[in-house]
């Protein structure tokens, strides 16, 4: 049972990580210019040069804000790490970490034992 509630939430995450790959290029790209963008405004000197990197800067950071759903995707993206990652834990090693006597008595023999 638990394989299968995996298996349908790595679909649904697969879903949503394909329905937003659109959004995903372009936060990455319109990031990438605005990283450059705001390098050079730091970089140069001339007053009108700053003004000129500020106001291309801020239209960048519109066009970055406009990507808002790629955030669903990457929200997906981690989502599918999840199911791959947990696909292949056992039950019964689960049960046993959280049982606190399996504790108790590992570090009891560990006592008589000395």
């Amino acid at each position: 049972m638990k394989k299968f509630g995996l298996l349908v939430a790595g679909f649904i995450a697969a879903m949503v990580l394909i329905s937003n790959l659109g959004p995903l290029v372009g936060l990455g790209v319109s990031l990438l210019v605005l990283y450059f963008v705001v390098k050079q405004f730091l970089k140069t000197d001339s007053t009108a040069a700053k003004i000129g990197w500020g106001i291309a800067g801020f239209i960048i950071l519109l066009a970055t804000a406009s990507n808002v759903p790629a955030i669903l995707g990457i929200a997906a993206a981690y989502v599918l790490y999840l199911v791959y990652k947990n696909w292949d834990k056992k039950e019964e090693a689960i049960r046993q970490e959280s049982d606190p006597f399996v504790n108790f008595e590992k570090q009891w023999a560990q006592l008589n034992n000395k």
